[in-house]
């Protein structure tokens, strides 16, 4: 008996993907040339039975021939279902090369991530995550480029970086972002500063009025810190890193302001005193950026996950 139908139809015209049958009717057809039986090439496949059956006639009407002849003994192939099959085999060996080069540029892919964080992210979260990470990618070598988040936005728009850490108050222009914290900013002195004595707030002219340890201009810290006070603080000492900055203001060189996430142990030890203000907002959101369009994919996906968990 046929599977072929009396209706059969000659090939419909339009687009190469309209006619020629699809991968994995292909694919079925070669299972029933080499086992000599649709079931059995229905349960190779992992697919049933009534499924195959309607896969091969849905190929057979496409094509306009008839394809398998199936009796009580078994199936055969047609003579054109054993011409078929020889071309059939070529396309899927064809595929088969086409999904191994696509695994190797995954794979090429997947063994580097490139990093840009703005400071505070790079010293104080990313660490953990990257640790977090390699577990579940060892074989991922990761780098890490620190700078301020004008530097992480001209990285990942220059291609340079697969994913960026950004602490500023807008979104670089060029880029995509999520919200993966949120941080605020707080004055220190050391404790023989005067202010580490005051029982009162600092008010926000008090604050813009004082020279301060300063992040430089590009950092999202300084960002925030010239938004609250309308551009008006006062640098003392400009520094390139939040390490130094804190360094800076444990020496006794005067007022600075930094994250509350770079100051933890200090506050806890007192080798740094917290100055409450009043009148300013200083609060902030960190963010994962990608280049506008390119949503993250392998071990950036993976991290920016991580980030989020």
């Amino acid at each position: 008996m046929s599977s072929g139908t009396s209706e059969e139809q000659p090939p419909v015209t339009g687009s190469l993907a309209h006619r020629v049958p699809e991968l994995g009717a292909l694919e079925l057809l070669l299972a029933v040339a080499r086992l000599g039986s649709l079931g059995a090439a229905a349960r190779e496949l992992g697919i049933t039975q009534p499924a195959a059956s309607s896969r091969i006639r849905s190929m057979e009407r496409q094509l306009g021939v008839a394809l398998v002849d199936r009796s009580p003994r078994g199936s055969r192939l047609t003579d054109a279902g054993a011409l078929v099959t020889d071309w059939a085999r070529r396309i899927v060996e064809a595929a088969q090369a086409f999904d191994a080069g696509a695994q190797a540029l995954r794979d090429r892919r997947d063994s580097r991530l490139r990093v840009a964080a703005s400071m505070t992210i790079a010293e104080y979260l990313l660490p953990g995550w990257l640790v977090a990470l390699r577990e579940g990618r060892p074989d991922t070598a990761v780098s890490l480029h620190a700078g301020n988040s004008a530097a992480v936005a001209e990285r990942l728009l220059s291609g340079e970086a697969d994913l960026g850490f950004v602490e500023g108050l807008t979104v670089p222009a060029g880029l995509d972002s999520a919200v993966i914290a949120h941080d605020r900013l707080i004055v220190v002195v050391a404790p023989g500063h005067v202010w580490a004595r005051r029982r009162r707030a600092l008010a926000a002219a008090e604050l813009a009025g004082t020279p301060l340890i300063l992040r430089e201009k590009g950092s999202g810290t300084r960002q925030v810190l010239d938004s609250a006070l309308g551009g008006l603080a006062r640098p003392l000492i400009e520094l390139s890193s939040t390490t130094a900055v804190k360094a800076a203001a444990v020496s006794g060189a005067g007022p600075a302001v930094l994250s509350e996430l770079a100051v933890g142990e200090e506050l806890s030890l007192r080798r740094l005193v917290g100055v409450p203000v009043e009148g300013v907002s200083l609060a902030r959101d960190l963010r994962a950026v990608w280049p506008t369009g390119h949503r993250p994919t392998g071990p950036a996906r993976d991290l920016l996950s991580l980030t989020r968990g």
